[in-house]
């Protein structure tokens, strides 16, 4: 009888051992990341900007450039200054630290730059002693950074978006259960968020945000666009946020028009009345991530497919935007992975990710003739000055010449 009752005891503990490891499997196949917020007090982010010296960089973003100076943002972290009066051998000088900082837009000395939900501004007119002259608070909407690659849910359930800011993300693996709590936000859905040197504003690529028409700033959101009058330079006025359409990336402008690029189209506004932006057309594409540039009667947009930014494929478009209200796309080019483009003279520069940087003879546009790519590099924006081509990419600030028709390399200037 004993042995039996052992026989019995055995099998019932081999029968909870394979219900416990089912059991595991089934909680395994249950779990999902989720990105569980780091956050700092609004009073606390307000006070945390700095006038540092060089460092290195995190992550290289977006690249603007004013009178001798490059300015490279460190995505989310500031923006890092280098002095370009010698483009063969840069110099980093400065770091301003400014808390979910993507963007900057400099005018006669006074850099604007975005931290967070506020509006900051600079004076940069002695570089070695810049100073905060003006923070314009709670203009901007979604600021929130990006949740880190492979989250499915951004924990939301103990914030208080009115008295605090997430300036960073951990990552937990949780049951599938606790996650489909109305407190989790889909990551995807919320919380994805973007001429001469020596001219009174600077220039961006392609890539920006930020645009300065004349007395007035431009700003897009992921769904915004907002209008500052800067007249008076160190109190910019906020004039209004509107709605302007899905997924806004890129701003550019020419002549009375702004050009926005979204991950589903390229918009036209007119800003003939600069305080008062008035929506005149779109040209939809799939959907992409999209910037925008504009030479004349032509605009030209990468769209960069694959991860959160739509379709497989990618291409460069040509459009017609001689009638600003019906654009019309003229032709298409198979692409890679590209991000940012710009335009001098007859040339047509595309920065194509991993593929590197692909200069097209535009003379015949919309046909456009491939006539030199520099491989093996990475690219992510460019800005062609007068003299040099300035491209960033990898964490590293490649500078070209144009001497003699020719595109030459000046110099490889790493960010780290």
């Amino acid at each position: 009888m004993r042995i039996f009752y052992s026989l019995i005891a055995l099998l019932l503990m081999a029968l909870m051992t394979l219900f416990t490891s089912c059991q595991k499997e089934e909680d395994a196949g249950n779990m999902e990341l989720v990105a569980v917020p780091v956050t700092m007090s609004v009073a606390d982010f307000r006070t945390s900007v700095y006038i540092q010296e060089a460092k290195e960089i995190e992550q290289a973003g977006k690249i603007y450039t004013y009178k001798d100076y490059v300015f490279i943002n460190d995505v989310n972290r500031g923006v890092h200054i280098i002095d370009n009066s010698n483009p063969e051998t840069p110099q980093k000088i400065k770091y301003l630290k400014i808390p979910q900082n993507t963007d900057v837009a400099i005018k006669e000395d006074m850099l604007f730059a975005n931290s967070g939900m506020d509006l900051v501004v600079f004076d940069i007119s002695d570089i070695n002693n810049i100073k905060q002259q003006e923070r314009v608070e709670d203009v901007f909407e979604n600021y929130q950074p990006t949740a880190p690659v492979g989250a499915a849910f951004v924990d939301t359930e103990n914030l208080d978006f009115q008295k605090e800011v997430i300036i960073g993300y951990v990552l937990e693996r949780r049951k599938i259960e606790m996650v489909r709590d109305d407190r989790m936000i889909m990551a995807a859905e919320s919380f994805n968020s973007d001429a001469s040197g020596f001219a009174a504003t600077g220039t961006g690529g392609s890539m920006a945000r930020f645009n300065i028409k004349d007395k007035f700033l431009y700003v897009v959101g992921q769904q915004t666009l907002s209008v500052f009058n800067i007249s008076s330079l160190s109190s910019p006025e906020h004039i209004s946020t509107d709605y302007v359409g899905w997924q806004i990336e890129t701003i550019f402008n020419q002549d009375d028009y702004l050009y926005l690029g979204s991950s589903t189209g390229m918009y036209i506004y007119s800003i003939e009345d600069p305080s008062t932006p008035e929506f005149v057309s779109v040209l939809q594409h799939v959907l992409g991530c999209d910037p925008v540039v504009v030479d004349g009667d032509m605009a030209y947009v990468t769209i960069r497919g694959g991860n959160e930014c739509g379709q497989s494929w990618s291409q460069l478009q040509v459009i017609d935007v001689a009638d600003k209200q019906n654009p019309e796309l003229l032709a298409t080019y198979e692409m890679d992975s590209p991000y940012g483009l710009g335009v001098k003279d007859d040339l047509l520069f595309v920065c194509d990710g991993d593929s590197g940087l692909k200069i097209y003879d535009k003379t015949q546009s919309p046909g456009l003739t491939l006539t030199d790519h520099f491989q093996d590099i990475n690219t992510y924006d460019v800005i062609p000055l007068e003299e040099v081509l300035l491209m960033v990419g990898d964490d590293i600030l490649h500078q070209y010449t144009y001497a003699d028709n020719e595109i030459r390399l000046l110099s490889s200037f790493s960010l780290n």
